[in-house]
Formats: structure tokens, C-alpha cells, sequence
């Protein structure tokens, strides 16, 4: 018997992370591109494959809250150097850290973001939305400056840059967050105000009072997104000032396409032509930059 139970130890061990099938190539924005220093780029993979997987054990809609969170503390302990390889994401950006000298508390902080998705299913106001961008996007953005050597001032415009980028996908997925898992990312505050409910989401079609809360929520993200247009001015990194000027390119394209569509009637997304425009866009700001 004990035997036994050892192997189903072993084998429910084995199953920390569950693989959405999602990748970097499924981003708003580039993760690790070439535009940046080659022999960091591993460890920006790295780093969003830990995010990735932990995301993906959030968002699993077979597993309870509890076994969510269960999970989401093993690779945090995994992360610390818990003995095991039944994360192996946990156990490549733990290396990474060693490797580059990076703090752990970025990783720390998205796995907090994650068990709060685990057990919260929506959020009061703006402020309360911002309060888990707080620990779900700035340790994206945060953690890429801290292994190019950047100073934690550049921190003032890309908080906002990523918080854009974090409500800009809540934006685009919130009838799949909703149908899938129940949750709700814009704030009640703003149905209330608008006249919409959350039952607007299972409609075809916006609503008026939904209408209303999503082109409020983009003029909040607009406001990020002109603070966080600063960032390629302070980055030193050549390769990170054109890879940050095309994400602010990025965020500012998305808005657009997302004031202009219904998220509701379909998927609102960037084209192949966004992803061209913004490239020469970074370069362009970077070059300018560097002439100033």
C-alpha cells in the first residue's frame, strides 16, 4: 500500500502544469524578438513561458479554485528551489534567474496575479482592476528592464504600457472569459454607471450600456497608453528602445480596432499589417532617439 501510494504521488506531481497550446506567437505584442540582445532573448522566453504555464493553470476550466491554487504554490516552491521536475517552467526561469542575477519577485508577483484569477471573479472599479495589473502585467515589463541593466526609473512608463496591454486583452476576451470561467474583468462600477449588466456579454451584439463601459475602459487605457509613450526615450538598450516603441505602436493600434469593433460580434484583433506598421514605427522612433 504504501508503495502504492507513492506512485499516485508521484504521478498527480507529474501534472503541475497543463499546457493551453498557447504561445508567444499568440501575443498582442513581441515576447523575446530579434530586435533585442540575442543572448537575452532566452531568458524573456523564459520568463513568459513561466508566465504562460501559470496563467494556464489559472484559467483551466477543469480544475477547482483549490487545485488551482495548489498548483500555483508548487511553482512558486519550485521557483525557490523546491527539489522536483514537476514544473519544468518553474525549473528553467529558476535557472534563468541564477543565470542572469534577476530577482525572483517578478515571477513571485504574476504567480500572485494568477491565484487571484484562481478565486476572483470580478472587480469593483478601475482602481481594483489596476490593483491586479499591479501583479498580473508590470512584472511582464519590469522584469524584461531588469535583465537589460535598465534603470528603475524607465519603470514610470512601462507600468502603464503594460497595464494598457492588460486591459486591452481583457477587452478583447471578455465573452471567452466570461462563458468560460465566469469572470468578468470590467468593473461593476462602470456597468452600473453605463445602465449595462454582465448578462450583456452573452448577447450577440454590445448593448448600449456595455457599448458605454467598453469605450470608457479604452479611455482610461488611452490615458496609459500617452504615458507609457515615454518609454523608448528612457530605454538605453538600442534593440529595447525599437522593441518597446513598436508594443506602444501596438497598444495605440489595438484601442483603435477596439473603439471601432464590437468585441462581442467578433474577435478584435491585430492584423499582419499592425504588426509591419508598428515594426517600422519602433524602428523609426528609435532612430530618433538615438539622433535627438
Amino acid at each position: 500500500m504504501e508503495g502504492t501510494g507513492a506512485v499516485a504521488s508521484s504521478e498527480l506531481m507529474a501534472n503541475v502544469e497543463t499546457p493551453s497550446g498557447k504561445g508567444r506567437a499568440d501575443e498582442n505584442f513581441p515576447v523575446g524578438s530579434w530586435l533585442i540582445r540575442r543572448d537575452l532573448r532566452p531568458h524573456v522566453h523564459a520568463f513568459y513561458r513561466f508566465a504562460r504555464e501559470a496563467d494556464d493553470i489559472a484559467d483551466n476550466s477543469d480544475l477547482a479554485a483549490d487545485e488551482k491554487l495548489r498548483r500555483l504554490d508548487r511553482m512558486g516552491a519550485v521557483l525557490d528551489g523546491a527539489p522536483g521536475d514537476d514544473a519544468p517552467a518553474a525549473v528553467a526561469m529558476r535557472r534563468s534567474l541564477e543565470a542572469t542575477g534577476v530577482t525572483a519577485q517578478h515571477c513571485h508577483d504574476v504567480l500572485r496575479a494568477f491565484r487571484l484569477d484562481a478565486t476572483k471573479l470580478r472587480y469593483r472599479d478601475w482602481d481594483d482592476l489596476m490593483a491586479y495589473c499591479r501583479y498580473s502585467a508590470t512584472p511582464v515589463g519590469r522584469q524584461v528592464l531588469d535583465l537589460h541593466g535598465e534603470a528603475r526609473t524607465t519603470w514610470a512608463c512601462s507600468d502603464p504600457l503594460c497595464d494598457a496591454l492588460q486591459v486591452l486583452n481583457h477587452l478583447q476576451d471578455c465573452v471567452a472569459d466570461h462563458r468560460a470561467l465566469n469572470r468578468v474583468y470590467l468593473p461593476e462600477s462602470e456597468f452600473a454607471r453605463c445602465g449595462g449588466r454582465v448578462e450583456d456579454l452573452e448577447a450577440p451584439r454590445a448593448s448600449r450600456g456595455l457599448r458605454c463601459v467598453i469605450d470608457t475602459l479604452l479611455d482610461r487605457t488611452e490615458e496609459l497608453i500617452i504615458r507609457a509613450r515615454g518609454l523608448p526615450l528612457v530605454v538605453e538598450s538600442p534593440g529595447l528602445r525599437r522593441e518597446t516603441g513598436a508594443i506602444v505602436s501596438l497598444a495605440e493600434r489595438l484601442a483603435r480596432r477596439l473603439r471601432n469593433d464590437d468585441p462581442l460580434a467578433t474577435r478584435v484583433k491585430l492584423t499582419r499589417g499592425d504588426f509591419v506598421f508598428s515594426l517600422l514605427s519602433g524602428l523609426w522612433r528609435a532612430r530618433r532617439w538615438g539622433q535627438g
